[in-house]
C-alpha cells in the first residue's frame, strides 16, 4: 500500500506539472465557428484560425496573450480596464493577457485596412475569435489550479452540438448598438463582467459549466459580434 500511495502521489505531481504547461485555448473549434456563423460572418469557417496560428512556436509569444485576461485580482471589469489593455495588443511581455484590448485592436486593424480599399476580412477573423474567448469564463479569471484542471472540459461543453444549433443561437441573439469605440469598450466590459461572475460561481461551486450556461455565454458573443459587424459596415450573411 505504501508503494501504491507513493506512486499515486508521483502521478499527481506529474499531472500537475503537465497542466501548468499546457496552453489555454478558448472554446473548441466548432463552438467558435458556431458563434461566428450565428452572427452572420461570411468568413465564419475561419473563426478557429487564431488558435491554429497560436499553435506555431514563432507566433505563440505574440498571439497567445490576445486570447485571455487572467483577472488575478478578481476585479470588476470596466470600460477603463478594457481601454487600458489596448496598448498591450500583440505585446508578448504581458503575463496577465489582454483579451479585451485585443478586441479593440483587431477592430481598429480592420477599419484601418478597409479604409485603404484592400481586402480586410482577416482582422475580423481574429475579432470573431477574441469575441468568442470573451464569453468563456476561464479566459476571464485567474489561471489557478481550478482553471488548469477544468479548462479543457469547459472549452468543450457544447462542442458536439453547437453547429447543430445555429438557428437557436440566432433566434436568441439580442440587439446591441455600437456607434463608436466607447460603446464597443462598454459592451466588451459588460460581457466580460457577466463572464467573470459565472467563472466565480463555478469556482465557488467547484463544478463545470452546464450546457445551458455555455449557450447563454456564446449568445452574448454572437450578439456582440453581430453588432461589431454592423458597426464596421460589414454586411452579414443572414
Amino acid at each position: 500500500m505504501r508503494y501504491v500511495t507513493k506512486g499515486l502521489a508521483s502521478l499527481s505531481t506529474i499531472l500537475s506539472l503537465l497542466l501548468s504547461t499546457v496552453q489555454a485555448y478558448g472554446w473548441h473549434d466548432k463552438t467558435h465557428l458556431a458563434i461566428a456563423q450565428a452572427a452572420g460572418f461570411e468568413r465564419w469557417y475561419s473563426a478557429a484560425a487564431p488558435d491554429v496560428a497560436k499553435s506555431r512556436d514563432e507566433f505563440r509569444p505574440v498571439e497567445e496573450k490576445n486570447h485571455y485576461f487572467n483577472n488575478n485580482a478578481d476585479q470588476k471589469v470596466t470600460e477603463k480596464m478594457v481601454m487600458d489593455q489596448v496598448a498591450r495588443f500583440n505585446k508578448p511581455d504581458d503575463d496577465e493577457g489582454h483579451l479585451y484590448g485585443a478586441i479593440i485592436g483587431s477592430v481598429r486593424d480592420y477599419k484601418k485596412l478597409s479604409a485603404t480599399g484592400k481586402y480586410a476580412d482577416y482582422p475580423l477573423v481574429f475579432t470573431s475569435h477574441y469575441i468568442g474567448d470573451l464569453s468563456m469564463p476561464l479566459h476571464n479569471t485567474a489561471y489557478d489550479t481550478f482553471n488548469k484542471e477544468r479548462h479543457s472540459i469547459n472549452d468543450g461543453v457544447i462542442e458536439c452540438n453547437a453547429l447543430n444549433n445555429i438557428g437557436y443561437i440566432q433566434r436568441s441573439i439580442y440587439e446591441i448598438k455600437i456607434q463608436n469605440e466607447e460603446d464597443l469598450a462598454r459592451e466588451i466590459a459588460r460581457v466580460a463582467e457577466l463572464t467573470r461572475k459565472l467563472g466565480a460561481l463555478i469556482r465557488k461551486e467547484n463544478r463545470n459549466m452546464t450546457q445551458q450556461e455555455a449557450y447563454t455565454q456564446i449568445i452574448h458573443s454572437a450578439s456582440l459580434f453581430r453588432a461589431i459587424l454592423a458597426y464596421v459596415g460589414k454586411n452579414t450573411s443572414c
